[in-house]
This record gives C-alpha cells, structure tokens and sequence, in this order.
C-alpha cells in the first residue's frame, strides 16, 4: 500500500513529506524531482514569491545510491522566504472570500487567521509535487507516460481540435510556452488577459487537461464505490487548491449527448487485442482503465487574493472591512497544471501497487508481466 504525508506552512523553515510504500531498487534521479519542482514554479502571472524560491529537494531517508530502499523516502523542500518572516507578525483578521481563511479560523478556534492560511496556501503543493515524481519515476518503469497543458484562462479557450497525437507533437511548445498552451495565438490571448486582470488588481482561473498514456487495464474497481479510479482521480484533483471542478473523458458534454454519440465502440484484432477507435470515456469505465488513455480536466477557479479586494467582516470588531490582502499570484492555472500531473501520478501508482503490488521493483515487474501476458490470451 502506497502511502504519504505532508507538513510544512508557506513561510515556515520548509516543506517535508514521508512516503510509505515504495517498493526497493527504484532508481531515483533527484535532477527529475528538481526539474518538476522548477516546472511548478513557471508560468505568466505568478507573483513576487517565486522570485525568492529556488526549489530544490533534499533526500533525508530511504535512497541509498541512487536506489530506494523498501523503508519510508523522506523529501524536504526548504522555505527560502523563512528567512524574511523572523519577527512577530500583525494578526490577520479580514478574511478573504473565496479562501479558507473564515472557515479554518471557525473551525480550530484561531483569532488569527495567518494560523489557518499558511497551510491552506497552495505553498504545499511543492511538496505533492516532489511526491508525484517519485510516482511518475516509478510508472515511467512501466511505460506509462503524464503530460499536461493548459486549455483555457480567464475566457480565453483553446479554439482548434487536438487529438493525443497533436498534443505529443505540440509538447514542445507547451513545455515552452509561459502559459503551458500549445497554440501560439491563444497563448498570447491568454497572457494578454492574465496582464488585463492583474492591471484591474483582479485575477483570473481556467482549465488544465491531463493525458495518461501507455495504462493497462483493470486498474481501480467497480466493486465498491471507494475503488472506482474515476473517483480517485477526481478527488485527487479536486485536494489542489482553487479546483472546483474535474471532468473524465467529455465530461459534462456528456449530458447533451445520446448513448449511440457517447459510448466508445469496442472491436478485436489479433495483433491489438481489444480496442477503441473513439475515447469519449476518457480511458475509464466502469471505475477502471479499459487500456485507453486516462483524459481528464480540471477547473480552477480566481485566486482569492484580490489587489482590489472585496468586502468582509473583521472577525475582532465584527465590523465591515476589505478583505485581506496577501502576496499572491494573478494567474496560477500554468502551476497547476504541474501540481495535477503529480496528483494524477500519485493516485495512478497507488492503484497500480493495488493491482501488481510488491516488496521490489523486480516482484512488481514479474506481477505486471504476467497480467499482461494474461492479457494477451485473452
């Protein structure tokens, strides 16, 4: 059983994890977690604070030369901007809309607010992210490949029809570009409204898509409603901060749509086995892989933080106030995208221990390489 845990605030000494689980003799390249981390960090519209991290991984247990040893990993992120937050602060009593910071002060009786925001920042997800490519590494061990892009901000949306060979083809660019958007026109729409929002001291949302590719089938369940891997998957997306929506597949198109426009045709061939030509299920039914890629979407809503914030109530005076202002970003879809790649990552080896689960890497490859065979008689 895969397992982790996280500590750490956004301005405390640094962010830790420790992962159970992981089975020994994993190669682990700590370059491949720097680079991911680095990959978070980028993106048009971020604020003041990725201009202070330089996000670098320490390895504080369970890898000895280069390998995983079977014991819990521990990963630590250190906080550059620790630094800066040594003397007493001002509490914080405006809370902002759209953030926990009421429901967290509510809930464990905080007069300050800053006890409550410092771990609901989105800070945390540097450490979900390190998490997520020690899963990527172990998945990549058995061909299967994430990628991501960025398909709309603010009311900016990616126009052109793509399939999964346009998006490898594009994915370069996407790597490149500021906003993780293949298409150069949209990608400079994109930007100029990320520039227009923050201007108006507002900020702007959007949607990232997420592909799967190389997943065998029968990962996840349909015998009980906590197995179904869509349902995983969902929820996995919808733990990153600002995501209020996630969709499989066509997702909500769905609804429009008649069973005969909807549902993916099966056929066989000797060489293929089974297969689709369409992909309208996004890879899973019946709450597991069907052997085509996982496609799915989340919707990230406007940063709470506002330059020109709206109206709250001091939690000490009761009395009407602007909400709180806090360093923030304009824009963070770009980042999350990366944050979802992790996450998806990260449920996806889960599930795959489930299925061929073992003590090392060499017990999960004999237990994959027969089902697969298996698979192949089939």
């Amino acid at each position: 059983m895969l397992r982790y845990l996280s500590g750490g605030e956004s301005h405390g000494p640094g962010l830790t994890a420790v992962i159970d689980g992981i089975p020994s003799n994993l190669s682990i390249n700590i370059e491949e977690i720097n680079r991911d981390l680095a990959r978070r960090q980028k993106g048009y519209g971020r604020g003041d604070r990725m201009k202070i991290e330089k996000d670098k991984v320490k390895i504080l247990s369970g890898i000895r030369n280069g390998k995983t040893l079977g014991s819990p990993v521990t990963l630590h992120i250190e906080n550059l901007d620790w630094e800066n937050w040594q003397k007493p602060t001002q509490p914080v009593t405006r809370p902002r809309p759209g953030h926990g910071d009421l429901a967290g002060a509510l809930k464990y009786d905080h007069t300050d607010i800053r006890n409550v925001l410092e771990r609901a920042s989105a800070r945390e997800t540097a450490a979900r992210v390190a998490v997520g490519s020690i899963a990527k590494t172990l998945l990549k061990e058995f061909g299967i490949e994430i990628i991501s892009h960025v398909t709309c901000i603010g009311g900016v949306k990616l126009k052109a029809h793509y399939d999964a060979n346009t998006l490898k083809q594009n994915l370069g660019y996407v790597e490149d570009s500021q906003v993780r958007c293949m298409d150069k026109d949209v990608e400079e729409e994109m930007i100029r409204e990320i520039i227009r929002a923050k201007e108006e001291g507002d900020s702007v949302g959007g949607i990232f898509e997420i592909w799967v590719f190389n997943v065998p089938p029968g990962l996840g369940s349909h015998v009980n409603w906590d197995r179904k891997l869509d349902a995983r998957l969902a929820f996995g997306l919808m733990s990153i901060q600002g995501i209020k929506g996630v969709e499989v597949g066509l997702g909500f198109e769905a609804g429009g749509k008649r069973g005969s426009e909807f549902h993916d045709e099966i056929f066989y061939s000797a060489d293929k086995g089974y297969f689709r030509k369409t992909n309208n299920a996004g890879g899973i039914e019946g709450g597991m892989t069907n052997g085509a890629p996982i496609v799915l979407r989340a919707a990230m809503k406007p940063i709470p933080t506002l330059y020109k914030p709206l109206m709250s109530v001091d939690i000490t005076t009761k009395t009407p106030v602007k909400a709180g202002i806090e360093r923030s970003d304009t824009c963070a879809v770009p980042s999350a995208s990366i944050v979802g790649e992790g996450v998806v990552a990260w449920t996806l080896a889960e599930a795959f221990m489930e299925k061929f689960g073992g003590d090392s890497l060499q017990e999960v490859k004999r237990n994959y390489e027969g089902y697969m065979e298996y698979l192949r008689t089939r």
